[in-house]
């Protein structure tokens, strides 16, 4: 009667404890905000977006399409950022491998040998095999069985850790696609420029040449008593000035090149390139679209959407660890303390069949240490995921004001050329017939310099910028 009230009272304390350790903290609201502008820096309906042309298509030249697509099968960071795709889907295997039971073969053998004074060794010692057979002093123990273990997902753990897994799987592959993206601008960034440095070697080189023309003339003036020495030696070190200019253009060129070579994952060599006017390149036309595209098309929103849906299911995971968890294990096979007993049947099989519920009642600080840090995750996913919208939409917003101004400026700066080169031949006509000075002629002739160069920098920010507003609208990964 005792013993009955006993187990009176331990069942509704059972229940009770196990009703405290089913309760779990709530998981912290979260909701993203997806909403962008209707439009960039004018409103416009029109949906066509660059961004949808594949590389291939995008770019002209054949040799910048060919140099990208030497990058893309040999660049070494997008190969690491493949293993990491290999790394995330073998996770997703461990995952799945966690949902089924674990099942396995043993085999052993070992040997007791217990006091005869023991309720063990009495009990041996009493004991018959067989008629007339005793049991051993010296017992061995030989085992042969199949085992399983198995954690029945009651709670969703599991899947919801698999689910995790296939989301940043799947943010993997949008990562490679951003890093790809990425890739593809740096090398056409890479290619105008080196047709950029190309084409200031060659204006260098010939500004050279028109002031060392300028400076035998007035060696020839000097000896005719026109002019003095120092006008001689002004000329002489503008043209020392402008050689020490080309040997850095040169430099630059060798390092552009080798930008170039370690993109394309490959040791120094000459990159072909299209000799062409420079200056009469053209910007392929932008075709924006809508802000909201930028959700479909940027790999880095993408990524950090999954990301931020798998470190939802995170906080699922360390919630369920508050809830008590359900194991069932069972084993069957064969033993016996001799080989020859091994194979008797039924006397020498073994099975065993058991389950069990196993929850945190009263030390659960680790738990709720490790949910509170997947909540904190969460919010750091959901707060990143925000920033790379507003900064998706600002880098598109910034590059086609920039187009804009750049338009503008390109213009006025070719009027600027075509001043300065009319005004070097009447410099030197005016020089020549003593109606200006040297100094003239050499202030002329830098402006003429610096112009043409500026003039080549405009044309190469033109040339980076629509490919920057195509990577930014999410173009280069297709």
């Amino acid at each position: 009667m005792y013993k009955f009230k006993s187990y009176q009272f331990l069942i509704p304390l059972g229940l009770c404890l196990v009703v405290v350790s089913c309760k779990a903290p709530a998981i912290a609201p979260t909701k993203a905000n997806a909403a962008v502008p209707e439009a960039y820096n004018v409103a416009s309906t029109d949906t066509t977006n660059m961004a949808a042309l594949p590389w291939k298509t995008y770019f002209k030249d054949p040799n910048l399409v060919a140099l990208i697509d030497t990058a893309v099968k040999n660049n070494q960071e997008l190969m690491i950022t493949l293993q990491e795709i290999e790394i995330a889907k073998n996770d997703i295997r461990v995952r799945k491998g966690a949902l089924l039971p674990t099942v396995g073969v043993k085999a052993g053998g070992g040997v007791e040998k217990v006091g005869r004074y023991t309720s063990q060794g009495a009990g041996d010692a009493s004991t018959e095999i067989t008629p007339g057979v005793e049991v051993p002093d010296a017992l061995t123990d030989i085992t042969m069985a199949a085992y399983a273990n198995w954690e029945v997902d009651v709670w969703k753990k599991l899947h919801n850790a698999k689910k995790a897994a296939v989301s940043r799987y799947l943010s993997t592959i949008e990562g490679k696609n951003f890093v790809l993206t990425n890739l593809v601008a740096e090398v056409a960034d890479s290619y105008y420029e080196l047709l950029a440095l190309d084409s200031q070697l060659a204006i260098i080189r010939q500004n050279i040449q028109l002031q060392s023309n300028a400076l035998e003339i007035v060696k020839v003036q000097k000896e005719a008593a026109r002019t003095t020495e120092l006008a001689v030696q002004k000329f002489q070190a503008e043209v020392l000035a402008s050689q020490s200019m080309e040997f850095e253009t040169l430099q630059k060129i060798k390092e552009t090149e080798n930008k170039i070579n370690f993109l394309l994952g490959r040791y120094p060599q000459e990159i072909k390139r299209d000799n062409s006017d420079f200056l009469s390149l053209l910007p392929t036309e932008v075709k924006s679209g809508i802000p909201s595209q930028l959700l479909a098309n940027r790999p880095d929103v993408k990524q950090a959407e999954l990301e931020l849906a798998a470190a939802k299911l995170d906080v699922k995971v360390a919630r369920a660890e508050f809830y008590p968890s359900l194991g069932i294990s069972a084993s069957y096979g064969l033993q016996a303390f001799k080989p020859s007993y091994l194979f008797k049947f039924p006397e020498s099989v073994l099975y065993s069949l058991a389950g069990d519920i196993a929850a945190p009642l009263i030390n659960r600080n680790a738990i709720k240490a490790e949910f509170a840090s997947a909540n904190s995750r969460q919010l750091q996913a959901l707060y990143n995921y925000d920033r790379t919208i507003l900064n998706a939409y600002l880098e598109v917003s910034n590059q086609l004001s920039n187009i804009s101004n750049l338009d503008k400026s390109y213009a006025l700066k070719s009027k600027q050329v075509e001043a300065l080169n009319r005004s070097i031949d009447a410099a030197n006509d005016l020089f020549k017939s003593a109606r200006a000075d040297y100094f003239e002629v050499l202030m002329t002739q830098r402006d003429a310099l610096e112009s043409k160069l500026e003039l080549i920098e405009t044309k190469k920010a033109q040339l980076n910028a629509a490919v920057h507003v195509y990577r930014d609208l999410g173009g280069g990964w297709k």
